[in-house]
């Protein structure tokens, strides 16, 4: 069995600040906290004191608090040091403890150590990464839902429902004289059709956890002089953009992040769309098409004088993506904010200048990510977890279909695969491969 390393790491942000905390874990955490202070810690105990370094002299004066295993977050031995948060002095702290014996941790490995020691489990350790980039209340309280267990309750109590299923419809192949019927008796097929109800309630909650966590990409599109930098001022109520009546003024490609209902909406704006022969102009034009195909919803601005949207300017991949059409500038022809619906395309006349008709495209976007404000029960979700209850799904709609035809063998098979598609959410059945992606993601000191 491999020796279980000591790790250290910055455990609050680069910077000044008026404290910085140095994590340690592992078993050499007790050793390192003796000989950074020169006294014997009680476990759960705040302690003021002197940091010293290898050479005895000293560093810092702090609190350390000592967490002995496995009552800790990492349900190992963890020392705390809370100094001054001068980046010379956390920086000598840390070559310290490592002098000491420990080494600096990789990303997330604090919370993998958790992970793996049984303090919590995938959904729950993921849900610190969410906690930690919440952009708004609502993505905050729902990081918090998953982080102290709704969400894998939920799937637990799936996970346990659904294998209490296999191991009836198991037991019952022996009697393969009866067993159709003996399944019958017991409405096997209603606890099926129960569950699969279950799944998509809980589906629903995900995916409207995943729109809440990652929002929704809209790029602004348009010829030239359109109004798409002020349409991206006036969703952002702020100048973003530099705005002109110059055609062209936009050369490159601006971001800002809004949000509606707490739904993070990330908004670019790009190049007018025209062929140039300037180099400069060119380049905003290819990036702009770069942004566009990377869109989820893109929002083709055009002058109301004109006739209509011209579709032509965007890329070939735009004919599968959702496009609003904006009828800008509606103020210089005195015409009304609205929004209407033909040939399966949205279009809303509005003005940024004023912000006439603004709340109107808000909502379409809203609409358009399939966002539902006041659902109750959402948690963050994950693509992963998307497609693991999608998989499970899968699994218990082909259960139903056998157990129609009398199959109940492929019946339990297809159970087994419902269990395992489900547990890859919390983490009961899990590769090497899924932790080192979750976890890579996370800050070093996490």
């Amino acid at each position: 069995m491999d020796k279980i390393e000591t790790i250290c790491a910055l455990a609050t942000a680069i910077g000044q600040s008026g404290i910085g905390v140095i994590r340690v874990s592992g078993p050499l955490s007790k050793v390192i906290a003796n000989k950074v202070l020169n006294v014997e810690l009680e476990p759960r105990s705040a302690h003021y004191g002197s940091f010293y370094d290898e050479e005895s002299n000293q560093v810092d004066k702090g609190v350390a608090i000592y967490f002995s295993g496995p009552q800790s977050y990492t349900g190992e031995d963890v020392l705390e040091l809370q100094g001054h948060g001068g980046m010379s002095v956390l920086r000598k702290l840390l070559e310290t403890v490592i002098f000491f014996g420990a080494r600096l941790s990789e990303p997330g490995e604090f919370t993998k150590r958790a992970f793996l020691n049984g303090k919590m489990d995938l959904v729950q350790a993921e849900a610190v990464q969410d906690l930690i980039q919440a952009s708004s209340d609502k993505s905050a309280l729902s990081a918090v839902r998953s982080l102290t267990g709704e969400f894998s309750e939920k799937i637990n109590q799936l996970l346990r429902d659904l294998i209490d299923l296999r191991v009836f419809v198991e037991a019952t192949i022996d009697f393969s004289d009866e067993e159709i019927d003996f399944l019958e008796s017991h409405e096997v097929s209603t606890k099926l059709e129960i569950l699969k109800k279950e799944l998509l309630d809980t589906l629903d909650c995900a995916n409207q956890g995943a729109i809440l966590r990652d929002g929704l990409h809209v790029a602004i599109a348009g010829k030239p002089n359109a109004g798409k930098s002020s349409l991206l001022n006036a969703l952002t109520k702020q100048p973003s953009a530099i705005v002109t009546d110059i055609a062209g003024t936009t050369r490159d490609v601006l971001k800002e992040t809004i949000h509606v209902e707490g739904m993070p909406l990330h908004i670019i704006d790009t190049a007018g769309l025209h062929k140039s022969d300037n180099i400069i102009e060119q380049e905003g034009i290819r990036r702009a098409h770069a942004e566009i195909d990377n869109a989820d919803v893109v929002l083709l601005v055009y002058d109301a004088k004109d006739s209509s949207a011209d579709p032509s300017i965007l890329p070939d991949v735009m004919v599968s993506k959702p496009i609003i059409a904006i009828r800008n500038k509606i103020d210089l022809l005195n015409a009304k904010a609205g929004m209407r619906q033909f040939e399966g395309q949205t279009e809303i006349s509005l003005s940024a200048k004023f912000g006439d008709g603004i709340e109107l495209l808000r909502q379409a976007l809203s609409d358009v990510a399939g966002y539902n404000p006041v659902g109750n029960g959402v948690f963050l979700a994950r693509k992963r977890h998307i497609l693991a209850i999608e998989s499970t799904l899968i699994s218990i709609n082909c259960a139903i279909e056998q157990l129609e035809v009398g199959a109940s063998e492929l019946v339990a098979e297809d159970l087994r695969q419902a269990g395992m598609s489900l547990g890859m959410i919390t983490g009961e059945f899990s590769s090497d491969d899924l932790l080192g992606e979750i976890f890579s993601s996370f800050c070093i000191g996490k």
